[in-house]
């Protein structure tokens, strides 16, 4: 398989070094400083591209990536707010492909599934009171983060108590905390912690005067993540539409 690498940071070499070991080929590389090379054979002949980037600039590199005819498999995350129905859209009306993840590890997947599971226990036990903390590297620049959303929007979706969530505290590297814990009590509270090199560390607590029970996922490193976006992209070349780890990881 052909593949085209948008953003060279650290995923995209860790991207890089995995697709070539399952034996495919990396026919374009684009990052901030080329990107003219959307436009080139060389992009064109790609099956999938794979997007890391920053929320500022996703959107954008999708519509570039389309109007050349390659699909995009991303897990670019904080551009949902602006551009989700855009998106849906031109995945669902007007013929492109983009595989979107807040996160593609496999075990985020297998934890995804255990907190729908979850949660659907625990709305019948209303004196639980849920919440979620996410810690992730001080180079993240979304807080919280796609993944704290989605898995938080897991739980919304399975408590009848839940109508959405909140951003609570964030706290910075240097100590300081911004926010407030204060949120609403219909409203799920996410805090996130930013600190040091954290892959990302995801923990959804049940809280009651009884006892607590909580669910945490910790990645060791970007591995697990730069692997399932290749897979993705294995998935992606045969697949169009819009599409997600629900499609890729059937549990």
């Amino acid at each position: 398989m052909k593949i085209a690498l948008i953003g060279y940071g650290k995923m995209g070499h860790m991207i890089e070094e995995i697709a070539l070991q399952r034996g495919h080929e990396i026919v374009s590389i684009i990052d901030a400083d080329n990107l003219c090379d959307f436009d080139s054979d060389a992009f064109r002949s790609a099956d999938v591209a794979i997007e890391f980037t920053t929320p500022t600039a996703a959107y954008g590199n999708y519509l570039r990536a389309w109007e050349q005819g390659v699909k995009v498999v991303s897990g670019s995350t904080g551009w949902l707010a602006d551009h989700e129905a855009d998106v849906r859209r031109a995945c669902n009306g007007e013929g492109h492909t983009l595989f979107w993840a807040s996160n593609f590890s496999l075990g985020v997947a297998i934890f995804s599934a255990v907190n729908k599971y979850l949660a659907r226990i625990m709305n019948a036990y209303p004196s639980y009171d849920v919440s979620e903390v996410e810690t992730h590297h001080v180079h993240k620049l979304d807080a919280p983060s796609g993944t704290a959303i989605t898995l938080a929007e897991q739980v919304c979706a399975e408590l009848d108590r839940k109508d959405g969530w909140a951003k609570g505290q964030v706290h910075q590297p240097d100590g300081t905390v911004e926010g407030s814990a204060d949120v609403a009590p219909n409203l799920l509270r996410i805090d996130a912690i930013r600190e040091g090199e954290v892959p990302g560390i995801h923990t959804i607590t049940y809280d009651s005067e009884a006892d607590l029970i909580s669910i945490t996922h910790s990645a060791h490193s970007r591995r697990g993540f730069a692997l399932g976006a290749v897979l993705a992209a294995e998935y992606t070349a045969t697949h169009e539409g819009l599409l997600s780890t629900d499609d890729l990881f059937n549990f």
